[in-house]
This record gives C-alpha cells, sequence and structure tokens, in this order.
C-alpha cells in the first residue's frame, strides 16, 4: 500500500495590518508630494451694498475713463483704437498719471498725502475692463496682467523716489500713501456680445 503524502496546511496570511500599511503609504505620499493648484487673481471685492442706499447713477466724466475691450478675436480696442496687448502698460500708466495734464486724460486734483504733502492725483480715473463672450480666457488674463504692472511701475516710481524701496517692500502706512497717489481703480464689466472687427 502506497504511502499516503501528507498535505501541509499553509498558514493563512495576517491580514489585520494590512489597512494600517496603506493608510500610512496614502499618509507619506499625501505628505511627501505636491500638487500644482491653480492660484486665483488677487481681487477684493467691494463692500456689499447697504440694504437703505439709495440707487444712484456715478456721473464719470469721458475724460476720466479709459475703456479696454477684450473683441472675441482677442483684439484690444482702448478707448476705441486697436493696440497690441505689450503697448497697453504704457498707455495705461501716461491714462493714470497724465504728468502733462492732458485735458483728454483724467482731471487732476489736489489731495493731502501722507509723507508727500500737497499732489495733485487723478483720483477720479475708472478703467472699465470690457470683454466679448467669446474672448479667450488666457487672453483677458494677459490684458488683467498689464493694467496691474502699469498700476505696479508706477506706484513703485514714487515709492523708490520718496523710500528708496519698491512698494511691497513699504510698512502699511507708507503703502497707503502710495496708494492715495495711485488708487487702482479697474472695473470688470460682465462680458457682452461686441463681435469681432
Amino acid at each position: 500500500m502506497a504511502s499516503k503524502r501528507k498535505q501541509k496546511k499553509m498558514p493563512a496570511l495576517s491580514t489585520t495590518s494590512s489597512a494600517d500599511i496603506a493608510f500610512m503609504i496614502l499618509l507619506f505620499f499625501l505628505l511627501t508630494t505636491s500638487m500644482d493648484t491653480d492660484m486665483g487673481l488677487a481681487r477684493r471685492l467691494p463692500p456689499p451694498v447697504p440694504k437703505d442706499q439709495k440707487n444712484t447713477d456715478i456721473d464719470i466724466k469721458k475724460r476720466n475713463l479709459m475703456v479696454v475691450l477684450i473683441n472675441t478675436n482677442n483684439q484690444i480696442l482702448c478707448n476705441g483704437q486697436f493696440v497690441e496687448v505689450n503697448q497697453l502698460k504704457e498707455l495705461v500708466k501716461e491714462f493714470i498719471a497724465n504728468p502733462f495734464n492732458d485735458e483728454h486724460k483724467p482731471e487732476k486734483t489736489e489731495v493731502d498725502v501722507p509723507f508727500y504733502g500737497k499732489m495733485m492725483v487723478t483720483k477720479n480715473h475708472i478703467i472699465s475692463l470690457q470683454n466679448d463672450r467669446g474672448t479667450e480666457y488666457q487672453a483677458y488674463i494677459n490684458v488683467q496682467n498689464e493694467l496691474a504692472a502699469a498700476y505696479n511701475e508706477l506706484r513703485n516710481d514714487v515709492s523708490k523716489e520718496k523710500f528708496g524701496r519698491v512698494f511691497d517692500e513699504l510698512d502699511e502706512e507708507q503703502q497707503k500713501a502710495v496708494q492715495m497717489i495711485y488708487p487702482q481703480k479697474i472695473s470688470e464689466a460682465e462680458p457682452k456680445n461686441y463681435g469681432g472687427k
């Protein structure tokens, strides 16, 4: 009679710690990897309108308003004239500063600015940014960047002239003073259908 081979039973694999190991691996990857995140635009929303405030139309003088329009073909019109995106910053800087007190650019008002004294500034200027519904997102962002760069360069110039440092390096009170000279006034309108050229 042939001898029967004894079959050995394999010991069962303990799975009690598998969940712990999986959790530790997940935690390791979460802590050691960096994820690309889209940065939002640095924009401060206006405060909410009080309920008891009446609706009043603000009268804006034509000379105080610069309209920057991006049409459906991603072309930029600055006060009705076609411009390239790389020309926009200098046009906006000249509009905001109005160095020669041009009657077609924002009117200047005397303001008593801390650290600077009395200065003539274009505090009533407004840049109205408008776009067509067909405008590409990147074209809109490129224009926003040029508008922000215009303000940044103007603020840096007066900051370096007075304090020897760029705007971002100033303390809060100094920054407020510089913002009185060049207040950022960009109005972004809801997209409309303007069409192409």
